[in-house]
C-alpha cells in the first residue's frame, strides 16, 4: 500500500506491506513543500507552492513504481479544502499518479489521523483517548476509545497563525497575544462539540508536535526511535512551547533536531500546542482527574489512510 498526505506544509509518503492486521514499513519520507502559502491570506494556492508540491508528487509516483505498490491513496487536507484553484492541484496530482486526490473534510482528516495513532498506541494506553493532530493550517481534536465519538477540525495552524500574525523575529507581545486569541477562540468552540475533559490519554502528532518533542528530550538530532511513543510531563511540554515561541529563528535554526522548513513556523505551533495541552489539563482537572503526561505518536494521519488503502482492497 501506498499512501500520500499531503497537508499546508509538508508532503509525506509511506508505502507499508499489509501482514495480518499490522503495517509493516517500507518506506517513510516527509518534505516540507508548503503547499499552503498565502492561502489563508489570498484563498488560492500559489503557483511556486503548487509546482514545488506537484515535482515532489511526481518523485513519489517513482517511487511507488518502482516498489510495486498494490494501492495508492493520496489526501489533501486545509490548504487544498480552503483554495479556490484546487482544480489545477486536482489535474497535477491525477496526471502525476493515475488517482485523483481526495480532499477530505476536517471530520475525515480527524477520523484518519485517530486511526493510524490509536491502532498502534490504544492496546498499550487507556482510553478514553484525544488524538489531537496539529497541522500547517489546521488542527484536529478526536476523542474515542477504539473509534472516533466527537471530533472537530479547528482552523488554526503553524503555518496559518504564523502568516495572519507572527510576523516579528520574535514574534512580540502583541503579535503573540493576537494569535492566542484566535486559538482560544477556536478552543472555545471545539470544547462544546468534543469533551476534553473525559481524556484519559492524550496523544499529539505531526511535526510541531515531534519537534517540540525532541526539545523536551534534549536531542542533538531528530531521531524518530525516540520520538515515538514518548511519554513527556505536561509542565515540560508547556515549558518547551514557550521557549521555542519565544526563540529568534536563528536560536531555532541551530537546534539539531529542527528541520529548516520548520525554522519560521514552529513558534505558532508551539503556541498552538501549549494553548491545547493547557485546556485539556485543565478540563480534566475540573473533572476531578489529573493528565500529568502527553504522549507523541510519528504514527498519525499516513498510518490510517495506509489501513484505509488496504481495507478498500480487503487486505484487513
Amino acid at each position: 500500500m501506498a499512501a500520500i498526505d499531503c497537508g499546508t506544509n509538508t508532503i509525506r509518503l509511506l508505502v507499508a506491506d499489509v501482514e495480518g492486521d499490522t503495517l509493516v514499513d517500507v518506506e517513510r519520507d516527509a518534505v516540507i513543500v508548503r503547499l499552503g502559502q498565502g492561502v489563508d491570506r489570498t484563498g488560492e494556492l500559489a503557483p511556486d507552492a503548487l509546482e514545488r508540491t506537484l515535482a515532489q508528487t511526481r518523485e513519489y509516483a517513482a517511487r511507488c513504481d518502482d516498489l510495486g505498490v498494490d494501492a495508492v491513496r493520496f489526501v489533501a487536507t486545509s490548504a487544498t479544502r480552503d483554495a479556490r484553484n484546487r482544480d489545477a492541484f486536482v489535474a497535477g496530482v491525477r496526471a502525476a499518479l493515475g488517482v485523483d486526490p481526495e480532499v477530505v473534510s476536517g471530520d475525515e482528516e480527524a477520523a484518519l489521523a485517530f486511526r493510524g495513532a490509536v491502532g498502534v498506541l490504544g492496546a498499550r494506553r487507556r482510553g478514553p483517548f484525544l488524538v489531537v493532530d496539529l497541522g500547517g493550517g489546521s488542527t484536529e481534536l478526536v476523542l474515542g476509545d477504539d473509534k472516533p465519538r466527537a471530533a472537530l477540525s479547528m482552523d488554526v495552524g503553524s503555518v496559518r497563525l504564523t502568516e495572519r500574525h507572527l510576523r516579528s523575529d520574535p514574534p512580540t507581545p502583541d503579535e503573540v497575544a493576537a494569535a492566542r486569541a484566535d486559538i482560544d477562540a477556536a478552543l472555545d468552540a471545539a470544547v462544546r462539540v468534543v469533551p476534553v475533559g473525559e481524556t484519559a490519554t492524550l496523544i499529539g502528532l505531526a511535526g510541531t508536535v515531534t519537534t517540540i518533542t525532541a526539545h523536551v528530550l534534549g536531542l542533538d538530532r531528530y531521531d524518530r526511535a525516540r520520538i515515538d511513543a514518548a511519554e513527556l510531563p505536561v509542565d515540560a511540554v508547556l515549558a518547551a512551547c514557550d521557549d521555542l515561541l519565544h526563540r529568534t529563528h536563528a536560536e531555532r535554526a541551530a537546534l539539531g533536531f529542527m528541520h529548516p522548513g520548520r525554522v519560521d513556523v514552529i513558534g505558532a505551533g508551539a503556541l498552538v500546542w501549549h494553548e491545547v495541552v493547557a485546556r485539556v489539563r485543565d478540563a480534566v482537572a475540573a473533572s476531578g482527574r489529573t493528565l500529568g503526561t502527553v504522549l507523541t505518536s510519528e504514527h498519525d494521519i499516513l498510518d490510517g489512510i495506509a489501513w484505509s488503502a488496504a481495507a478498500g482492497l480487503g487486505k484487513m
